[in-house]
């Protein structure tokens, strides 16, 4: 059996020991390679943390000095099974998180309170139709591109981790206003939204890692996120940990069936 994993740092796994592929932030321990070591697969994975459904697709993405082409001329044509996640940063959705935190975090020195409370009407979190329609387009676009390459693979959508639940509040680990976590759920559900309508339109598989996590937020009793992180482990901060990625990868081989073979 032959897996394939398309997406952005929410499939590859930045901060998950080992990291196999620095600059794309991919881990050993992600939810495709663990997948396929329950499944006893082989696995291609093509994750690139930053990846928009356009690098996935068809633009090349640069990272430091690497440069890595489209995902998808990746994909083997013998595939059985393709995972993906992507869709995120169409939105700027972690990207906006983070800076939302740095700039909160900032905000209480008297020094760099100016600066942060400029950075914060800059990185106000929000979305609009068109956007959500776009990532939507895309995903859907990409599991079009998928069966073209690998006609008798089965592609499963994997939509994004649980970072803002119920249990979500201003903390140390989730240094933000009351009143930008609530505009981040709402981006949240704009996105799961997207990989709804991509899926229907596709007509591929969905797996929702939103609503396994949803009682695993930040400030959660056991949160399946990381919080927020300081100096070189910062790209982390807000994204899956271990243990979502095992959670994933376990509900992978129970949608997809012990052998995981196409349906």
């Amino acid at each position: 059996m032959l897996i394939a994993s398309l997406g952005s740092s929410f499939a590859a796994g930045p901060g998950i020991p080992p990291i196999v592929e620095r600059a794309a932030g991919r881990s050993g321990s992600n939810y495709a390679h663990l997948l396929a070591e329950r499944l006893g697969a082989r696995l291609i994975d093509l994750t690139v943390s930053g990846a928009t459904t356009q690098t996935v697709l068809r633009e090349t993405q640069r990272v430091g000095r690497r440069v890595f082409p489209p995902q998808i001329r990746g994909v083997p044509p013998d595939s059985d099974l393709v995972t993906v996640t992507v869709g995120g940063n169409d939105l700027g959705f972690a990207a906006s998180v983070l800076a939302a935190a740095i700039a909160t975090r900032r905000a209480r020195r008297t020094i760099t309170r100016p600066f942060a409370a400029s950075m914060l009407r800059r990185v106000a979190p929000g979305h609009a139709d068109a956007d959500v329609a776009r990532a939507a387009a895309g995903l859907a676009e990409i599991a079009a591109a998928v069966r073209d390459r690998a006609q008798n693979a089965r592609v499963v959508l994997v939509d994004y981790v649980t970072i803002f639940g119920d249990e979500t509040t201003p903390s140390r680990l989730a240094p933000f206003r009351v009143a930008d976590i609530e505009r981040f759920r709402e981006v949240q559900e704009a996105l799961q939204h997207a990989f709804g309508l991509a899926a229907a339109r596709a007509g591929v598989g969905l797996l929702r890692a939103s609503a396994l996590s949803r009682d695993h937020g930040l400030g959660s009793r056991e949160p399946w996120i990381f919080g927020y992180r300081e100096a070189g482990a910062r790209t982390a901060s807000f994204h899956p940990n271990a243990l979502a990625m095992r959670h994933i990868a376990d509900a992978l081989v129970e949608l997809t069936g012990r052998t995981g073979a196409p349906s």
